[in-house]
């Protein structure tokens, strides 16, 4: 349970509790379920506790940040209670795309082998690199869900927010108009300043029978138009460069107002920018890349900072992904608040602050959820985790299946969304959804469902509804999703080496076993091995059919120390408990060079890491981003 809510606005006007502004006092846009974001929002925002993880950086710096594993909401709530606002927010959403975002996991080259490598600045044979993919996050949402948890974000976004803020909500085609009614909603339409287009390009398909989408579409509010942007609205101009004038070429002869050869600059030093913007994606070879999906260009991040902020102020990202707004955000002399509820962004953006030179510490709000890497993979690990659990075409989607039971026969089984906060509390709203739309659909036969929860506002106010309420002779058997949880994260076994050197200390990682990963990569050639089936044959043309096997699929293989496994280790001279201070890490790119303390080399890792003084605690990374601490 959180430890208290908290108000979303104090001491709002009768009639406009919910959207605390001066231009409506009812809801804009109706769908299914829209009332019942009500409730919620006026219990409040969830604060729970919050625990400090690592601090990187010293005090000294002008600027500094925050790197904060949590929802929105929560995330929000822990804000408003440190007094904390926010000067100009940047959000990126999932886009109720309907598809599954993964990341490429990519073995390392086992240390072992470093030494064959007679020259450092040697090329890898890039046909070693072995790699296979985890599901980072399931962008697939039904719309009226969708709309309640990005209204409900939005209002905790805006109860952060500074006076003289703004707000820039980054969607495509999928969901973009209806957020833009809810923005409305919430902010006030007299607030509205622009809707920027992103344009960018990327192959074609072809054969498509429609114009290819090649834009995203941001909507930029301000929480007071009048007072914000005349204190932090600043004239941004485009400085053009040679192979920024030659892209902004009109086609060929005529005027540039006829579409035909004049540029779109003069001999000034730049112009202020239209609301179409062309800044090019983040491309493979590009030195930002950080092989994370959905990935933004620091040069969109830029712009926006420069034109809604000014030094020492504070940007935040609750959807933070890969971190591209705290870096560009420390770069520009900003202050930074990055949020996201997945380990993968955490991690990634930890490492591309390190490499900064940035100051922040590491925080994690304990809600009770255990999470696995992300939401997506702990959903998919609890299936996995529900004894007899299988999938029933019979049922609808509310249910995640079905186990059986000897006295009870088929039991349907509801496991709350953990990528929907909306969905985790057990409360009389949620209660009532189940009793009254759900159970009553199902089949006569069936005598008790299952309903696991994370956190439950009142356990016998809800055992007493359901005695009051439940329309049918189906029992109803309440269950703590928590204890499932517990069992999600193990840590990995390392074994390792601790000596004294005449320059400190070293220690060597002897071996690393992980059954997470090692299960996992079992999964992945069993599924190339029985895909290949389908793809190896290959018919020649002729009158005669003939056949001929492709190159036979190579799996995955892990040696017996399994270091090819391991993507950062890391050392603590600090501390024996608590929060981590990393007194020296290393991080092993894909080709298997070390990156020291933040800092690329050109060097292979051998298995080992110094410190000056003596280590207390050393953690390790899998390459999914799983880690693992050992007291030495």
């Amino acid at each position: 349970m959180p430890i208290s809510y908290i108000p979303y606005f104090p001491n709002t006007i009768e009639g406009q509790a919910i959207l605390d502004n001066f231009t409506r006092t009812a809801r804009l846009l109706r769908y299914r379920d829209n009332d019942r974001v009500t409730d919620r929002i006026k219990r409040g925002l969830p604060l729970y506790e919050v625990e400090k993880l690592e601090t990187v950086g010293t005090s000294d710096k002008a600027t500094s940040g925050v790197l904060l594993r949590g929802e929105c909401l929560s995330a929000c709530a822990y804000l408003k209670s440190q007094n904390t606002k926010i000067d100009l927010v940047y959000i990126d959403p999932p886009f109720a795309s309907g598809a599954d975002y993964a990341k490429k996991v990519y073995l390392r080259r086992n240390p072992h082998v470093a030494d064959m490598i007679q020259k450092a600045e040697e090329e890898l044979d890039l046909d070693e690199l072995r790699a296979f993919e985890e599901k980072m996050y399931g962008d697939i949402w039904n719309k009226e869900d969708y709309l309640n948890w990005m209204y409900e974000n939005l209002l905790a976004i805006k109860s952060v927010m500074s006076e003289t803020a703004s707000i820039y909500v980054h969607l495509d085609w999928h969901i973009g108009h209806y957020v833009k009614i809810l923005m409305d909603e919430i902010f006030g339409e007299d607030n509205f300043v622009n809707e920027i287009v992103w344009c960018y390009s990327r192959p074609s398909v072809s054969n498509q029978k429609h114009f290819t989408k090649l834009h995203d579409t941001l909507f930029w509010y301000a929480k007071n138009k009048d007072e914000g942007l005349s204190a932090n609205m600043n004239s941004v101009r485009i400085e053009y460069s040679e192979k920024t004038k030659e892209r902004n070429k009109y086609g060929s002869g005529g005027s540039k107002y006829s579409g035909n050869s004049t540029e779109r600059v003069t001999h000034e030093e730049g112009k202020i920018p239209e609301d179409y913007w062309y800044i090019p994606m983040v491309v493979g070879n590009a030195n930002e890349n950080a092989d994370y999906s959905t990935q933004k260009p620091e040069a969109l991040l830029e712009r926006i900072i420069k034109a809604s902020s000014n030094d020492g102020m504070v940007v935040a990202d609750f959807f933070g992904g890969s971190g591209v707004t705290a870096a560009v955000a420390h770069k520009l002399g900003r202050n930074f608040i990055h949020v996201d509820v997945g380990i993968n962004s955490i991690q990634t953006t930890r490492d591309r602050l390190l490499a900064l030179g940035a100051n922040f510490d590491v925080l994690e709000v304990k809600d009770g959820v255990s999470l696995y890497r992300n939401p997506q993979q702990t959903m998919d690990k609890l299936k996995s985790l529900i004894t007899g659990l299988r999938n029933e075409d019979a049922l609808d989607s509310f249910w995640e299946g079905a186990i059986s039971d000897s006295k009870y026969g088929k039991m349907p089984v509801y496991v709350p969304n953990l990528l929907d906060h909306n969905s985790k509390v057990l409360d009389i709203p949620l209660m009532n959804r189940i009793l009254n739309e759900a159970m009553p659909d199902l089949d006569t036969d069936i005598k008790r469902v299952v309903v696991y929860y994370v956190d439950i506002t009142d356990s016998q106010e809800i055992e007493k509804f359901i005695k009051n309420h439940n329309p049918t002779t189906i029992e109803v058997d309440l269950r703590d999703l928590k204890e499932l949880l517990s069992e999600v994260v193990i840590d990995d076994i390392v074994s390792y080496e601790l000596t004294e050197t005449g320059e400190g200390f070293e220690v060597e990682i002897t071996q690393f076993i992980s059954d997470r990963l090692t299960q996992k990569i079992s999964e992945y050639n069993e599924k190339r091995k029985l895909g290949k089936s389908q793809k190896d044959i290959v018919t020649a043309i002729d009158e005669e059919e003939t056949t001929k096997p492709k190159s036979k699929f190579k799996p995955i293989e892990i040696s017996e120390n399994g270091l090819e496994l391991i993507e950062w280790v890391s050392l603590d001279c600090t501390n024996t408990d608590g929060t981590w201070k990393s007194n020296a890490e290393i991080k092993i790119d894909k080709l298997g060079y070390m990156v020291l303390n933040g800092k690329k080399t050109k060097v292979l890792w051998d298995a080992k890491i110094q410190s000056a003084e003596k280590p207390l605690r050393l953690k390790i990374r899998n390459i999914a981003g799983d880690e693992s601490v050992v007291l030495l």
